[in-house]
């Protein structure tokens, strides 16, 4: 898998991509290169005035059909129950979700619907469009769902007692909860796919350390500083951070329940390959639970039928 990129994506004519957070980052740069290979492309975006922009880049490289925007808002679930509302309504089948799009270590917030922001937005939100575009996925002939987490998930712990931080919080904490919880949501998502004879395939990938939007938002000026200059000596491109996701979307020999991630020293760069994940990330009661609390909070049961 050495020196793997996106001059061997399969041909993906016919086929039909949402990718969350289309409009920077990893996810525009994963948008462009499924588009250049003949994929529909569904950019799925908070920010309409920047997808629109990120749209006509896409646009430029596509080969089959002209990139389309929906507005997701994954911080509020009435806005991700519009969005699958109006993806359901206008495409025939869905090959591929990627859930890409998220927030790291912000100040303390809450999600319209009254969650700890990145808990909410990172994990709930995606649960939920999953849930909620479960039968549009069922339409493709073989589904994937590649649900985007980090190595952040290495330190992650699930406050269970406190999983919306209300008695005390800390912003990288509570990020590396959310990476957690998207890998806990991945396993359990395959394993419940195949218990009910579903074709779906769930994976995971991470972008090792790549220079995106993320890594310059958070407020301190020497933390600021710090960025740039890890940026400038270690990080790699956006665009090689989408490697590891568009590998799991799109190449035939990958499996349900693998994890990819960068080749390089501590899977900080490189070209992508499986790679492993922590004990607490494939707790399978862990996963259970929170799978069950994710549909309490967020009102989605998953329909297999």
């Amino acid at each position: 898998m050495g020196g793997w990129t996106t001059e061997e994506i399969p041909d993906q004519s016919g086929r039909t991509v949402l990718v969350t957070g289309a409009n920077s980052g990893l996810g525009v740069r994963s948008a462009e290169a499924l588009a250049a290979k003949g994929a529909h492309v569904v950019m799925a975006c908070r920010d309409e005035a920047r997808a629109e922009s990120a749209r006509r880049d896409v646009a430029a490289m596509a080969t089959g059909p002209a990139p389309t925007v929906v507005r997701l808002d994954l911080s509020d679930l009435a806005s991700v129950r519009a969005a699958a509302d109006e993806v359901a309504g206008s495409v025939e089948h869905l090959d591929v979700l990627m859930n890409n799009a998220g927030v790291m270590a912000v100040p303390r917030g809450q999600t319209a619907d009254g969650f700890e922001m990145q808990f909410g937005t990172n994990h709930l939100g995606h649960f939920a469009l999953t849930g909620l575009l479960l039968p549009v996925l069922h339409r493709a002939e073989a589904p994937r769902v590649v649900t985007t987490s980090s190595n952040g998930h290495r330190v992650g712990r699930m406050g269970w007692d406190d999983l919306n931080a209300e008695k005390r919080y800390g912003k990288w904490r509570a990020y590396a909860q959310s990476k957690l919880a998207n890998l806990l949501f991945m396993y359990e998502l395959d394993r419940r796919a195949d218990e009910a004879g579903s074709d779906l395939t769930s994976v995971g990938a991470h972008p090792g350390y790549a220079e995106t939007h993320l890594t310059d938002r958070h407020g301190a000026r020497v933390w600021g500083a710090m960025v740039a200059v890890g940026n400038r000596l270690l990080a790699q491109s956006a665009a090689q951070g989408a490697l590891p996701q568009l590998y799991a979307a799109t190449m035939p020999d990958v499996q349900g329940g693998e994890y990819y991630g960068p080749d390089g020293f501590r899977e900080m760069r490189g070209a992508p390959r499986k790679v492993g994940s922590t004990a607490r990330s494939r707790d399978e009661a862990d996963a259970d639970g929170l799978w069950q609390i994710s549909e309490r909070l967020t009102d989605v049961t998953y329909g297999w039928g």
